[in-house]
C-alpha cells in the first residue's frame, strides 16, 4: 500500500468514532454551545393556546451541563418527566416557558445560575376525534387553528348515507360535556356559519 492510501485510510478510521459519537450525544453538544436567547424554543411553530400534555416529547438543555440535559425526554401519562438529579417534574399542563421558570428554580438548587431552554420536539397531545359516517373516522393531530367542515374534509368527507343535518359537536369543559349542533347543508351554503366552530383538543365531531 503506498503512503498516499495509508494516510488516507488512518484519517478516515480516525474521524469515524468522533463522527458517531457526535452524532450519539446531540444534547451534549447543545448545552456546550452559547446559550439561547429565551428559555423556551420549538422544533416548529407552536398553537397560540399550546400547554405541554402527556406523550408530548421534550429537549431540555442546561447550558455547560450536559448531565443534566435530555435529548428527549416523554411527558408519561402523569404528567411528569423524569430528568437527571432533578428526577421528577410536573410538565403536562404548563406552556414550555412556565416549564422554563420551574427547571430554573429546581434546578437552582445544584448549580448557580442556571441556563435552561425548553424545546418542544413533537406533540402527541392535542387531538380531535370524528366518528360515524364519514370515510376516515379516527383521530386528528391539532396542530393548528381548524374547524368542523376542515376536519370533516380531512376524514374524506360524508358518506352517502350520514345525517348531515345533525352532526354534533361534543366538548368537554370543566368536567361537563357539552353538545354543539353542526347542520352541514347549512354550513356549505354559508347559512349559519357560526356553527362551524373551531375545534379545540379532545373535541369529539359525531357524524350520524
Amino acid at each position: 500500500m503506498g503512503t498516499h492510501s495509508t494516510l488516507t485510510l488512518i484519517l478516515a478510521l480516525a474521524a469515524g468514532p468522533v463522527m458517531a459519537v457526535t452524532a450519539q450525544q446531540p444534547a451534549r453538544a447543545a448545552a456546550q454551545a452559547p446559550p439561547p436567547s429565551g428559555g423556551a424554543a420549538t422544533a416548529s411553530p407552536l398553537p397560540s393556546d399550546y400547554v405541554i400534555g402527556a406523550q408530548d416529547v421534550l429537549q431540555i438543555v442546561f447550558w455547560r451541563d450536559a448531565d443534566m440535559s435530555v435529548d428527549a425526554v416523554m411527558v408519561r401519562p402523569d404528567g411528569k418527566i423524569s430528568l437527571p438529579l432533578l428526577n421528577e417534574i410536573q410538565a403536562a399542563g404548563l406552556t414550555p416557558e412556565q416549564l422554563h421558570v420551574k427547571l430554573k428554580e429546581a434546578a437552582a438548587k445544584y448549580i448557580e445560575e442556571p441556563n435552561v431552554t425548553v424545546v418542544v420536539k413533537e406533540i402527541h397531545s392535542r387531538n380531535v376525534f370524528i366518528t360515524g359516517n364519514v370515510a376516515r373516522p379516527g383521530a386528528y393531530p391539532l396542530l393548528t387553528d381548524i374547524n368542523v367542515l376542515q376536519l370533516i374534509a380531512l376524514a374524506g368527507g360524508l358518506l352517502d348515507f350520514a345525517d348531515e343535518k345533525n352532526v354534533v359537536i361534543i366538548r368537554t369543559e370543566r368536567g361537563r360535556q357539552q353538545h354543539h349542533p353542526f347542520n352541514y347543508k347549512d354550513v356549505v351554503k354559508q347559512k349559519n356559519a357560526a356553527q362551524n366552530i373551531a375545534l379545540k383538543p379532545g373535541d369529539t365531531v359525531v357524524v350520524p
